[in-house]
Order: structure tokens, then sequence, then C-alpha cells
């Protein structure tokens, strides 16, 4: 009986021996095919973090500008990101209008886009620094002002027809130069950039059209500023 039982339980085991060895033949890539699943999820895992970090630093500001004038208010601050191989920015700025001989001042909000078709070097790269010129730049910005005295519709005071655009409300439009110096060895900013920019909006430029007397000075303004580079 215990020999029976013997040979019962021996036979089990070889055909058990037998059916992994037939099944490790008839199947030899299954636990390949099982990790290169593997590796493919992981893959597609690593790819979606790098995108979503890649779009998370997209929205890190690459530079910090301050601008006097300008038709934005006496003095606007503000962030900035620079793309298309740096031909392109794009400005967020917020300004400030004293009172001046008003009732009170005003806060002002502007988004700029500027294009920078090209740049010159001035002066081979050097172990601190590197003088480059951009000998032309072309700005577009709208520019809101927030206060009760600057309105989108003209008050009821005003017969119909009298203020015929907003006040509130700006399309601007500037022409400029651009002298920057990048640091070899950075501290707190890969480069500086100082410029100046002519600048008009659209309520001067309608005014231009209707009344011929009006001299440039009249029409354009000057705006200064200065740019802080940090990525």
């Amino acid at each position: 009986m215990i020999m029976n039982w013997f040979i019962f339980d021996k036979n089990r085991v070889l055909k058990f021996v037998l059916g992994i060895i037939i099944f490790v033949l008839c199947f030899p890539n299954s636990s390949h095919a099982q990790s290169d699943s593997i590796n493919e999820v992981t893959l597609k895992y690593e790819h979606r973090i790098a995108k979503y970090k890649k779009r998370w630093s997209n929205i890190i500001p690459d530079y910090t500008k301050i601008q006097f004038a300008g038709g934005m208010g006496l003095l606007s601050a503000g962030i900035g990101w620079d793309y298309g191989n740096k031909h392109w920015e794009t400005d967020l700025l917020l300004g400030f209008l004293p009172k001046f001989s008003g009732d009170e001042a005003h806060a002002t909000i502007t988004l700029k886009e500027n294009y920078i078709p090209w740049k010159v070097i001035l002066s081979h790269e050097t172990d601190f620094s590197q003088w480059m010129l951009e000998p032309f730049t072309v700005s577009l910005y709208f520019n809101k002002i927030f206060g009760d005295t600057f309105w989108q519709k003209p008050p009821k005071k005003y017969p119909k027809g009298y203020y015929y655009v907003a006040t509130n409300l700006r399309i601007n439009l500037a022409f400029g130069q651009r002298i920057n110096l990048h640091f070899k060895n950075p501290r707190f900013s890969n480069a500086m950039c100082i410029f100046y920019e002519v600048c008009t909006n659209d309520l001067y430029i309608m005014c231009a059209v209707q009344n011929k007397t009006l001299k440039l000075h009249d029409i354009f303004s000057l705006s200064l500023g200065i740019k802080f580079q940090i990525l």
C-alpha cells in the first residue's frame, strides 16, 4: 500500500516536471513578453511625467521687467516669458498711476507682446560677460486702468455718441531698441537688458487722423525700462 502511494506520487512529480519543461519549450518568450510589457508601461508613465513637468516649467517666468511710462502708468513692473529662440516675448505688468491733479491714484494692468527680429553681437564673449544689441523691437499691448474716473461705457450724463471709445482700455503700439549684457557667471540674473521705446495708442492715432495740427510729440511718448533675465 505504501509502495503504491510512493509510485503514484513519483509519477505525479514526473508528470509535473515534464509539464513545466514542455511549457518552457513551447512558450520560451512568455517571460520576456511580460518583461517587455512592464517596461512599456514604465516608459509610458515616465513620458507622461516628463510631459507634465515640461508644461509646469513653461509657466515659470523667464525674466522680470521694470518700465517707466509707455502708456501703462508712471511705473510698471512684472514678469515675462520668451520663446521662439528668444524672438518673441510676452509681458504681464502691473502699473501705478499717481493722482497728480486728479482725485485719486489708479492701478493698471498690461498684457504686452514683443517681437525682436534680430540681434547683433557687439563684443566677443569674455570670462565675465558679452554685449549684444537688439537694433529693432516692435510691441503690441493692451493696457487697462482701474477706477471710477475711467470707464468702458460713457456715463449717462454725456449725450449719446459724445464718447465713442472707452477711456479705461487702450491698444498701444511701440518701437524701440535694446542693449543686453549677458553674464558668464551669473549670481542673481543671467542677463540684464536696458531699453527704450517710442509709444502711441489707438486714441492718439485717431486724433492725429482727424486733427492735422497735432505734432509728433502729441502722438508719441518715450518709455524707458530695464529687464533682468532669470532663466
